[in-house]
């Protein structure tokens, strides 16, 4: 069996769902749905798709410097989005820290976030 460790980021939504912001099992990590917080749990850039993607990226990286890793292990990323007409937006955001580590990606609508002022949500999964 493979050693799992588990890497909490503090948001006050953990111990209330029960769930880690990331997860790595031998060379496979994988961060939850990363949302625009801070470090006290307030979202960063309310009403800005692009500031939150941004946010989001950086909470994810926080995450994966944890397991000695960074974006550049990224293999896949979801974004899920609250407003699908502001693709451009997230999409310059992820753009510009993916664009050379290209990795597979999903970007769909839902209707609604744990917070009304989140516009998108990422999860990712990295390899080492």
């Amino acid at each position: 069996m493979r050693t799992r460790t588990r890497y909490s980021s503090g948001a006050k939504w953990e111990s209330i769902v029960g769930y880690s912001r990331a997860v790595r099992v031998g060379d496979r990590i994988y961060v939850t749905g990363t949302t625009a917080t801070d470090e006290n749990s307030n979202v960063v850039g309310e009403g800005d798709a692009y500031r939150q993607t941004v946010q989001c990226i950086l909470n994810i990286e926080r995450a994966l410097k944890n397991f000695d890793a960074g974006l550049e292990n990224i293999v896949r990323t979801r974004m899920f989005v609250t407003d699908i007409s502001r693709w451009e937006e997230f999409g310059r955001a992820h753009g510009e820290y993916f664009h050379e580590i290209m990795p597979a990606t999903t970007m769909v609508e839902v209707s609604g976030l744990i917070d009304p002022d989140m516009l998108i949500e990422i999860e990712a999964d990295a390899e080492l």
